[in-house]
């Protein structure tokens, strides 16, 4: 058995991603982005009330890194993981978290522009230097890619990556990155993106937020 608890627009979506690629049987609860995430059921089965969480078997995994790597073992026939031995593993292991580097600036901004409930709350400074650092976090993504994908061919790294950058995209413009914008035109085309899409605006009602200015 396996179960993703869900919230459109937020990181379980890579878990949901990924278990399109892989072509596996699963089930999916999805909730929204409230506080229904900190009650019950679901905070006996994650206290800390975040997604993702997957249950498979007898196992709850709540870290989306954790998630990918433990899915590709256990179906390596995808080819979405690398095996110990591969010579791509460790560059493999380093993108699928650098996922979360780029996620915590995008996680900052979210909550500056839209869980905030009143401009008073809101700092321009936090959003323009958080921005800044997310767009820093792409520019290393535009540095590294050289082929197709992030290593030799598809994997779990790029489905982190990727859905990390479709967050970004909310808060900085791939206009000066060439190779992240083709790079993610590619994992836009994949029906296991645009599977995990949510089906209705979300999370973010708008397709881009501008640093705020505050207060004439």
């Amino acid at each position: 058995m396996i179960r993703l608890h869900h919230c459109p627009q937020t990181r379980s979506m890579r878990s949901l991603w990924l278990l399109h690629e892989l072509g596996v049987t699963f089930d999916v609860v999805e909730y929204p982005f409230d506080k229904t995430l900190r009650q019950e059921p679901y905070r006996s089965l994650n206290p800390t009330g975040r997604v993702p969480t997957l249950e498979i078997d007898d196992v709850v995994l709540t870290e989306s890194g954790a998630i990918a790597e433990y899915l590709c073992e256990r179906f390596p026939l995808a080819g979405l993981g690398r095996e110990p031995d591969h010579a791509e593993r460790a560059m493999w292991l380093n993108w699928v978290h650098f996922a979360e580097t780029i996620s915590q600036h995008v996680a900052a901004l979210t909550q500056q522009h839209i869980a905030l409930y009143d401009d008073s709350m809101r700092s321009p400074i936090v959003m323009k230097l958080e921005a800044k650092r997310l767009a820093k976090t792409l520019a290393t993504v535009e540095q590294h890619l050289e082929g197709a994908y992030l290593l030799s061919d598809f994997s779990a790294a790029d489905i982190g990556v990727g859905q990390a950058v479709y967050m970004a995209r909310h808060f900085v413009t791939l206009d000066e990155l060439p190779r992240v914008a083709a790079w993610f035109a590619r994992l836009e085309a994949r029906q296991g993106y645009q599977r995990s899409l949510p089906d209705s605006p979300g999370l973010y009602a708008r397709g881009f937020y501008p640093p705020w200015e505050g207060s004439a």
